[in-house]
């Protein structure tokens, strides 16, 4: 009797771990991606404070001017026409993320996936080749943008470089890199570094509309 108890242990033994093992299975089932970043990050105002608010209306005004360009007699033509249409979305649709905070999200997402895979800890040298690829991917755009407005460069390219600046400056945010966000809370001479970064995209583009509105005059 004592020896086929000890013979069924191995067994029982056996048959827990993979009660467990199911157990584990129906947990990562039920904790889905969804769930993870929703756990993160929730539609809801992002910014509530005077400068991000005043951020929101930068970009408004940006994208009035962008369409105050295209509305011009004769401000632009052909390939810069299109530009000038793509600076006009973006604005658009910044001013409506800015408090819905969107690019955290896609943090939410990207932390979420390394701790599924388990390399959540050892995330850092996949943040650092996602840094590297934005670079050369912000100086493709550039190069691609010039090639386009080649011709119309002299009269776009302080735009061009505003929304390189700007396209930039949000992917780093989404990337999360702590180095970057210890960046931005700096403050020099009393001013967010982070308010700096994020304006001086809009306002290059706002000052290559009112030059092109005055030349057109």
């Amino acid at each position: 009797m004592g020896r086929k108890c000890r013979a069924n242990r191995p067994v029982a033994a056996q048959a827990r771990r993979a009660a467990a093992g199911a157990r584990g299975e129906a947990t990562l089932r039920q904790d889905t991606i969804p769930a993870c970043i929703f756990d993160r990050w929730t539609p809801s105002i992002g910014d509530p404070h005077l400068m991000g608010w005043l951020t929101v209306v930068l970009y408004a005004v940006t994208a009035l001017a962008a369409m105050g360009v295209l509305r011009g007699p004769g401000l632009v033509a052909g390939r810069a026409r299109l530009f000038w249409w793509l600076v006009l979305a973006v604005m658009a649709f910044l001013a409506v993320n800015k408090q819905l905070d969107l690019q955290s999200a896609l943090t939410a997402l990207g932390r979420c996936i390394a701790q599924r895979d388990g390399w959540y800890d050892e995330r850092r040298p996949v943040q650092i080749a996602f840094l590297v690829v934005l670079g050369v991917c912000a100086l493709l755009a550039l190069a691609l943008g010039r090639r386009a407005l080649r011709g119309d460069l002299r009269r776009n390219g302080l735009a061009l470089l505003g929304l390189c600046f700007v396209a930039g400056f949000v992917m780093m945010r989404a990337v999360g890199f702590h180095g970057f966000d210890a960046m931005i809370d700096l403050r020099p001479g009393g001013v967010r570094m982070n308010w700096i970064l994020e304006w001086t995209g809009p306002l290059l583009i706002l000052a290559n509309a009112a030059w092109l509105r005055r030349a057109g005059r």
